[in-house]
């Protein structure tokens, strides 16, 4: 089994107003966020992102992390699961020339709408079901995507970023490790289906065999 590695520590954090978040959100806001169309993405804040936009110092801090985490080379080849616009993607070509990158995304809206030199390695498509033989990446990313999914769909997707992986893998899901932090993530979450204590997802992770790093998505 993998282990718990925080390879986004030097993604930027932004400051959050957790409370009033949680107080503003509906069931109809939840509803239009979960369509992952262009309310999401770039509609109204209330939906979702209120503008999801390329902007480098996101991502270029992260992928030092990644390459140093598996060897990546020239040679390697990547998979994001929840690829969204590609900016990930993107960035990870840029720093690493010759490396493979592919993105799938469950939006036709992200992949239409992706940045330009990364459309034609992106495609539509279902983390239940992805479209690709057995151990074709190298490694497998998936960052706050899985857990949008309903348990039994979230399992599957594990399984199948399990299947077309390689090397190794890395997930982060929406997580809790007491009740104070369990409370926050329920008036917080937007989109996620799955939502576990931190003990609850690692037993979950070896229930369907998934065998990657992982780690947690805290508010």
């Amino acid at each position: 089994m993998g282990r718990e590695v925080d390879l986004l520590v030097n993604y930027p954090r932004t400051k959050r107003n957790v409370e009033e978040r949680g107080q503003e959100k509906t069931e109809e806001d939840r509803a239009i966020a979960r369509q992952f169309g262009k309310d999401f993405f770039d509609g109204d804040r209330k939906h979702g992102y209120g503008g999801f936009r390329y902007m480098p110092r996101f991502w270029q801090p992260v992928i030092p992390t990644f390459q140093a985490h598996w060897g990546l080379t020239a040679e390697s080849s990547v998979l994001d699961v929840g690829c969204a616009k590609g900016f990930m993607m993107h960035d990870m070509a840029e720093l690493i020339p010759g490396i493979t990158v592919k993105g799938v995304d469950v939006s036709e809206y992200a992949i239409e709408n992706g940045i330009e030199d990364m459309r034609p390695h992106m495609s539509v498509a279902d983390a239940r079901e992805l479209p690709f033989e057995d151990k074709s990446f190298d490694v497998v990313i998936s960052i706050n995507t899985i857990h949008n999914l309903e348990r039994e769909a979230c399992g599957k997707a594990l399984q199948e970023i399990e299947r077309v992986a390689r090397q190794g893998a890395f997930v982060t899901v929406d997580a809790y490790r007491d009740e104070a932090e369990k409370e926050r993530m329920y008036a917080w979450n937007l989109t996620a289906k799955t939502i576990m204590s931190v003990d609850e997802w690692v037993s979950f992770f070896d229930e369907v065999g998934y065998t990657g790093d992982y780690y947690w998505f805290i508010p």
